[in-house]
């Protein structure tokens, strides 16, 4: 691999892709997880288990150490049911990189440096390669709303936006923390959930609105507004999705 971007890549194939190759003019998004089980072995064996069903491109080990799962032109099989503005089933469409993490049903913890230090270098290494927008740098949870939490509220997005690496708003959050919890209008929460889809989360159609709108704003807040997921909407929430909108 590229040792402009000092990455050390160690290839540990699963057999869990589909075939032929993908064009690389297909590769427009990369989607991040966590591995969400205890042992960093026992995650690395399912994401290499044929049975299991399920894998990723890369697999970011505690100790920062990067293995390469699938080759980046095939699918893995990393993102399950998920949408994101046009599209469905991302996996077609993206490389998947997990994090090792034992996950919010495990003791969730924030991530190591070493996990953020190699994977910001992976990060400038795919986007470079494959021509990726910041704006499409992705978490689970943002395309699978109903079904994920990962990477969650101890990842580290904004850091990642500061190093151009996904999109993030301008805001001051000194002074838009004022407006935490504050009430707002019925119109203005119809506005914040137009503003949802217009950023790119998708309604999910099996579920009653109030339940759908519920697990959007918990994607929204575990990206955008980490230090309370409350799943309720307030102003400051309202003012970040339209600075988003904006950006």
């Amino acid at each position: 691999m590229s040792s402009k971007f000092g990455l050390n890549l160690t290839r540990n194939y699963s057999h869990n892709f589909s075939i032929p190759k993908r064009s690389k003019k297909k590769l427009n998004y990369l989607i991040i997880h966590y591995t969400g089980m205890r042992s960093e072995i026992d995650a690395i064996r399912k994401l290499c288990d044929s049975r299991s069903k399920v894998s990723s491109h890369y697999f970011i080990k505690n100790n920062g150490n990067i293995l390469n799962l699938v080759p980046d032109l095939y699918e893995a099989w990393h993102a399950g049911i998920s949408s994101w503005k046009n599209l469905n089933s991302l996996n077609k469409y993206s490389i998947g990189i997990e994090i090792h993490n034992q996950g919010h049903d495990h003791g969730y913890k924030s991530f190591s440096s070493k996990q953020i230090t190699s994977l910001v270098k992976l990060l400038n290494y795919l986007k470079k390669k494959y021509n990726i927008k910041n704006k499409n740098i992705l978490g689970h949870s943002d395309i699978a709303p109903n079904r994920k939490k990962d990477p969650g509220e101890k990842f580290p997005w904004k850091m990642l936006a500061q190093k151009k690496l996904c999109f993030w708003h301008n805001l001051s959050e000194k002074k838009i923390i004022k407006h935490r919890k504050s009430k707002i209008k019925t119109y203005e929460k119809k506005e914040f959930i137009n503003n949802l889809y217009k950023i790119g989360y998708c309604r999910i159609r099996k579920l009653n609105l109030s339940k759908n709108n519920q697990y959007l704003i918990q994607a929204f807040q575990r990206r955008f507004r980490q230090d309370l997921v409350d799943g309720k909407i307030d102003k400051e929430c309202l003012l970040i999705s339209k600075n988003l909108l904006k950006s």
